[in-house]
């Protein structure tokens, strides 16, 4: 059973008392400075007045044993100095600026993320059951989140072991609400940063509250206290490393005895009875090579006899997350089941901080690759607490190898929502539904108005206020506004638009395509579904609305209908011999780009404001004394034109390109979320579809953490510029890929 151990006097010792004797039992491990200003906090925690709402203890009491836990756990004198004034800090006093000046700004950071993240440690949404495991997880994201400092966790886990430790007296509802709260959020994370004492205490009190009756059994059926399974696991390693030593293998060797929630666990999963768990007690053997882990595992099965059907080799055959190790039963001392797991350093790496982490595939739930580095990272960070380096050392060094690009929201009703860097109300609003974006027409973040493009931080909470009749803006879109962050807000307002403006555009493509084939003398009926196929359009009508909003040349559609009619004698006499010709639009000399109909050696050159490429629609735009210059029919510049000058507009086409050797420059926007590396991944992308950079303009915004880039590059044709784009899309965190202008 847990039985919790502390360096402090009985519950009727008073305050004063109690502090003296707990500074008296630090003894010689923090040094004579440290001790001093231990001291200060204690003399700051002792001002303090009142008792704690969960659990009815009082602040002094609380803030001593939080402290007792982490001395124990040997963590420097700061992060005891936090716990202790974490209980101090009420309604502004004393202030951050005062801490600070006390104690260094390090310290005031720490309880200042304390207060923050006890804001929300608390907080339980009304969710269905279904949505509840995306809820905890993200609930757990925030918590890590706000806690700048590592330390901070180490602090918050402490707090909620004494907690569980103190609720015995409470009454059963709360008792279950804690419980149950600690083994969803708190023992997990206990877990991910590998702080197994803690671990195996939150999850052993939560089961002794949640399933009161099987822990009891469990404890019985174990006949024998935790100290006793400690000694026996001690008495193992002792033999073990002799052995080693004797046959000359160099080893590192741990052990622990399995606890109570685990041995319940796993007798839950394997529906067995605990005379079949062959873990109880287990011991971990580090060596330097794989033919080490065989020897290694000879040495055991000559000590103790193997326990048949209970040997694992992941060496040979690795699990799908490409964990290795050795895993034996052997009966051991006194004829004791003893579980063994025999692995390389490399093999320990690997299952501690690579993709088979333990807290990974023992939770047997997906994590993106992003959040595994930021607990590998943290983990890193406890795991190098005892190095010369100062923790404001350690945890610049660890901050500037890692920036998230996740925050963690709530609402209202505290549901936590899992955002990108940067994201706004707004795209807050179209993470919780479209309509709620679409009728947004203000924000509350912490309960203060904000602009609509302010951006979040994790553990805001945001209420957006809405009207019936708000519709989206088209300057929502703008990303120079930085309005919306998230690609999937964005999509959303473009559909409004599309759908609102679909029966204009629809009546706008209509008239183009009418207009295009009386001009073209085709009166033919066109089919307009079929044709819809090949545009990868479901209706026709998705086509006509697809040429009102530009998104496809109406010439294309035409020349899909049927060839035009030809008036006139000369002309038709002249048609067969214009099918006959195997080009069928000739280069009109040498070096020509484009066909101009009817025409020969008329001067062109392409447009620089829209920059043409193969296979784009184009038309011609006669100027004076300059021949014609060549424009995509989508230009700006084209589109724009009075009546008066589109009478200079003629028909060109794309010549017919023997080699495909000539390069064409175009200018590629690239919107995305500014982060490291950026830069070097675009480039990557250009330079493996080897193509010529000839310009380049980035910009970051800070406020929003985008990054805007702007290429010039050449490229042959239409088709090498889609799939370029498609690559770039590809790449993560990145926003939007499109031609400029």
């Amino acid at each position: 059973m847990v039985k919790p151990v502390y360096n402090l006097p009985e519950p009727h010792t008073d305050d004063a008392q109690a502090i003296r004797h707990w500074l008296d039992s630090l003894g010689d491990q923090y040094p004579s400075k440290e001790r001093d200003c231990l001291a200060r906090a204690c003399a700051a925690l002792a001002r303090q007045q009142g008792v704690r709402p969960d659990s009815g203890e009082s602040l002094i009491r609380h803030g001593l044993a939080t402290a007792d836990i982490l001395a124990r756990l040997r963590m420097d004198h700061e992060t005891l100095v936090a716990a202790l004034l974490k209980g101090c800090f009420r309604s502004g006093e004393p202030t951050e600026a005062v801490l600070s000046a006390d104690f260094g700004p390090g310290i005031a950071r720490m309880v200042e993320d304390l207060v923050r993240i006890d804001q929300f440690a608390g907080v339980e949404a009304v969710i269905p059951d279904k949505d509840r495991p995306q809820h905890e997880e993200n609930l757990r994201r925030l918590l890590l989140g706000l806690a700048a400092d590592v330390r901070v966790m180490l602090i918050v886990l402490a707090e909620r072991v004494h907690l569980m430790r103190a609720v015995k007296d409470l009454d059963p509802e709360r008792r279950v609400k804690l419980a149950r709260d600690t083994q969803r959020v708190y023992a997990p994370l206990a877990n991910r940063l590998g702080i197994w004492q803690i671990k195996w205490e939150l999850e052993d009190l939560s089961l002794r509250y949640l399933q009161p009756e099987d822990y009891r059994r469990i404890a019985t059926l174990l006949a024998e206290r935790r100290e006793e399974r400690e000694r026996d696991i001690a008495a193992v390693i002792a033999i073990l490393r002799a052995k080693f030593t004797e046959v000359g293998i160099p080893a590192e060797i741990t052990g622990r005895p399995k606890h109570i929630y685990s041995i319940w666990k796993k007798m839950q999963r394997k529906n067995v009875d605990i005379a079949e768990i062959f873990d109880l007690r287990a011991v971990r053997i580090l060596v330097d090579s794989v033919a080490d882990c065989y020897a290694a595992l000879g040495v055991v099965h000559g000590l103790w006899r193997h326990i048949p059907k209970e040997f694992d080799d992941y060496i040979a055959t690795p699990k799908g997350n490409f964990y290795q190790s050795l895993h034996t039963a052997v009966e051991g001392p006194e004829g004791k089941a003893l579980e063994v797991q025999i692995r390389t350093h490399a093999m320990h790496q690997h299952a501690e901080f690579g993709v088979a982490a333990h807290w990974a595939y023992k939770e047997a739930r997906g994590h993106d690759a992003e959040f595994q580095r930021w607990i590998v990272w943290m983990r890193q960070w406890l795991s190098s607490k005892n190095d010369d380096e100062t923790s404001a050392e350690r945890l610049k060094r660890f901050q500037a190898e890692f920036e998230p690009t996740h925050i963690y929201v709530l609402t209202p009703q505290s549901k936590v929502i899992e955002l990108l860097r940067g994201a706004t109300p707004l795209d807050f609003a179209y993470a919780i539904h479209s309509e709620l974006g679409h009728r947004c027409r203000g924000a509350k973040v912490n309960d203060r108005i904000v602009p609509l493009n302010y951006t979040l931080h994790s553990g805001d909470t945001v209420e957006i206020l809405t009207q019936k009749t708000a519709a989206p803006s088209r300057d929502w879109l703008s990303p120079h506004h930085g309005y919306l962050i998230t690609a999937r807000a964005r999509n959303r307002v473009r559909q409004w638009f599309k759908q609102q403006d679909f029966d204009k555009h629809l009546h706008e493509g209509r008239g183009l395509l009418e207009r295009e084939l009386a001009r073209l003398g085709i009166s033919d009926k066109p089919p307009l579904d079929e044709i819809a196929q090949r545009f990868n359009f479901r209706r026709g009508d998705d086509l006509l609305a697809a040429i009102g909003r530009g998104d496809l040349a109406v010439g294309q559609v035409a020349r899909q209908v049927g060839e035009p009619r030809v008036e006139g004698a000369k002309e038709r006499e002249r048609e067969p011999e214009l099918k006959a010709r195997p080009p069928r639009h000739p280069k009109t000399g040498e070096g020509s780009d484009v066909v101009i109909e009817g025409v020969k050696d008329l001067m062109t050159r392409m447009a620089s404001c829209c920059k043409p490429v193969p296979d784009d629609p184009i038309v011609g735009f006669v100027t004076r004394g300059r021949g014609v210059t060549v424009h995509r029919r989508d230009c700006p510049n084209i589109r724009h034109l009075s009546t008066e000058e589109r009478a200079r507009l003629i028909e060109v086409h794309w010549a017919d390109r023997a080699d495909g050797s000539a390069q064409y420059p175009v200018d590629l926007l690239v919107v995305a979320a500014d982060r490291k590396g950026l830069l070097r991944d675009v480039s990557s992308v250009f330079a493996d579809a080897d193509v010529a950079v000839i310009g380049v303009e980035t910009h970051s915004e800070k406020s929003t953490a985008t990054a805007t880039m702007r290429f010039t590059i050449e490229v042959a044709d239409k088709g090498q510029l889609a799939r370029l784009m498609t690559k770039l899309q590809q790449l993560p965190e990145i926003h939007q890929v499109r031609r400029f202008h």
